[in-house]
């Protein structure tokens, strides 16, 4: 069941997810490997690179409701739980600032680094 739900994602992306996938594949980012649509146990993330064990969700207006907001708050609660830090951004971040982007995911990789360095 999530594995189809993952591949019917990959196949809808929005244009944000695209520009975001080609900003961070291939080591793109910090030479992170990152992967698309990642199932962990039941939830699936936008982007995830297990290495930091950080995923990244692109949000868009959807995002913006109570229900919705509810139900990302117990999602990035239970990835929390697992060890895994969600960041989430805009969905047209990418689009409109790639530069951006980019830049808060390094942020965010690195603080995950300082702090198992710790």
């Amino acid at each position: 069941m999530v594995t189809q739900a993952v591949r019917e994602l990959r196949r809808r992306e929005t244009t944000g997810e695209r520009i975001a996938w080609r900003l961070l594949r291939a080591r793109r980012c910090e030479g992170l490997k990152f992967r698309r649509q990642v199932a962990i146990e039941n939830c699936i993330v936008d982007f995830y690179c297990f290495e930091r064990r950080l995923a990244v969700e692109l949000d868009g207006s959807i995002h913006s409701q109570p229900s919705q907001r509810r139900r990302d708050r117990l999602k990035d609660q239970f990835l929390a739980r697992l060890g895994i830090r969600v960041l989430r951004l805009p969905n047209g971040l990418a689009m409109q600032a790639p530069e951006e982007f980019v830049a808060r995911i390094r942020k965010a990789a690195r603080e995950i680094m300082a702090k198992a360095c710790k």
